[in-house]
């Protein structure tokens, strides 16, 4: 699919050569999500052109590193993003944290609202017809959390930005490098026990890294996506309870579970929460107690592929998984 053609048509810009390129402005590219995105969209004969900020570079996988490109620059300032845009067919913008660190100016606010509307600003100042991003489950301005309040006002600058838009909220995201379903086992297998927030029972519809990879890369090549919000789920929802009990038997470990109750817990996370190597805030003990899930099914009929299951994934190689 000639992305070029289409730019040329859509903008009525002179045709440059770097859009020969089919280059991509890939926000977040080092990051978990951001690799699997990138290999997806080199699968597809596109270029990732990678924002990332001086020192970081080696954090790109080898693979990555010899087929895409490498731009230095920080997603949370507006220059370096204007100038990392220039010349790109479309920006896929995954940059994001899940916690904040408020002496270091880490913030959902900078790290969310201000770099989506950098890399919205960069898409339009450049004419750059397609822009995809990611969101969360849950997203939504006003939010019960400063999280979902951030994503939610990001997706609104997304929305109002004039761009042919496509929106992915992802659930929790498992797969080979997460800090999520690995962490949890190397937790189980090297704890006593592992505390339970409440009674375990609240709801999580695991996503395979590789089905959300496929879905921004698949959406640069199909502008018939544009303007559509996505939910992306697996195909199964399990409790917290379950999920751990599954990850102790791919490891061969009993899931040993302390359940502590929600009185005593809050209280200890809002004092603990103040040390960085504290691993949970309120934010995101809030978020979980939530639970999330969604109806999968109009993110894979869309795109056309199965899921990849998390019961599938606990019976493989967990270094081997994936397949963009």
């Amino acid at each position: 699919m000639n992305i070029g053609g289409r730019l040329r048509h859509h903008t009525g810009m002179a045709y440059s050569a770097f859009m020969d390129y089919r280059e991509v402005l890939v926000t977040g590219g080092t990051g978990f999500v951001g690799t699997h995105v990138c290999r997806a969209l080199i699968a597809r004969g596109l270029v990732p052109r990678l924002l990332v900020r001086p020192g970081s570079e080696g954090r790109i996988p080898a693979d990555v590193r010899e087929r895409g490109r490498i731009t230095q620059g920080d997603v949370t300032d507006r220059e370096s993003v204007e100038n990392a845009a220039q010349g790109t067919t479309a920006v896929v913008h995954l940059a994001g944290i899940i916690r904040e660190f408020p002496a270091r100016n880490i913030t959902f606010e900078r790290l969310h609202v201000a770099a989506t509307r950098n890399a919205v600003d960069a898409a339009v100042r450049w004419n750059i017809p397609r822009f995809v991003h990611m969101s969360a489950l849950g997203a939504r301005a006003a939010g019960p959390t400063r999280y979902f309040d951030s994503k939610g006002r990001a997706e609104e600058l997304v929305r109002q930005s004039g761009l042919a838009w496509t929106i992915f909220r992802p659930s929790v995201i498992f797969g080979p490098g997460d800090q999520f379903v690995h962490e949890l086992g190397r937790l189980l297998r090297k704890a006593p026990f592992l505390p339970v927030p409440g009674d375990g029972g609240y709801r999580l519809q695991p996503v395979f890294v590789g089905d959300v990879a496929k879905g921004f890369a698949d959406a640069v090549l199909h502008p018939e996506t544009g303007g559509r919000v996505f939910e992306v789920g697996g195909p199964e929802t399990v409790s917290y309870d379950d999920l751990l009990a599954r990850i102790g038997a791919r490891y061969g470990h009993r899931a040993r579970k302390l359940h502590v109750p929600l009185s005593f817990l809050r209280p200890a996370v809002r004092f603990l929460e103040r040390f960085e190597k504290f691993p949970l805030t309120t934010e995101q003990l809030e978020m979980l107690l939530a639970g999330n899930t969604c109806d999968y099914r109009p993110f894979y009929s869309t795109f056309g592929f199965a899921p990849f299951s998390l019961a599938s994934y606990l019976g493989t190689d967990l270094t081997a998984a994936g397949n963009t």
